[in-house]
């Protein structure tokens, strides 16, 4: 697996968790940055990660801003791309198991560095069930239409 990782000012600390977590557990990624803590605008970081998590270059995306409100929303408007905003980690599970998500978003203000990282590995290693779930994801996918 090979995962594209960003964040805004407000979720650089939480990124930074969240990569070393990928190192422990050996998982390949790219840091998209910002690699300063200067303010920035989060579609600006949002769209190259949604953009190549779409065009199969990366298998999935992982996000995070103050609230993961707006890292969410602007990855949602890439076609192709499935963003679950999530601070739980049931949700986590849930969202890759049924909604098949290839793009997880978290808020650094909402959750703690533990949470956060117990959500990323849970979403990082959970599959998609398929199945019933199937004709779901294609209902999804016609809305792009």
């Amino acid at each position: 697996m090979k995962v594209a990782i960003s964040s805004d000012h407000g979720g650089n600390n939480l990124r930074k968790e969240i990569v070393n977590l990928m190192n422990e557990i050996g998982i390949e990624y790219q840091d998209f940055g910002p690699h300063t803590d200067d303010s920035v605008d989060y579609p600006d970081y949002a769209k190259p990660v949604a953009d190549r998590v779409a065009s199969g270059e990366f298998d999935r995306g992982i996000l995070i801003c103050g609230t993961g409100i707006g890292m969410s929303i602007s990855a949602n408007k890439v076609k192709g791309i499935r963003c679950a905003l999530v601070h739980d980690v049931f949700s986590a599970k849930a969202t890759r198991g049924h909604n098949d998500s290839n793009i997880l978003a978290m808020g650094e203000r909402v959750i703690g560095p533990g949470l956060a990282r117990e959500i990323a590995q849970t979403w990082l290693t959970e599959e998609f069930e398929g199945g019933r779930h199937e004709k779901r994801i294609q209902k999804i996918t016609d809305l792009e239409k």
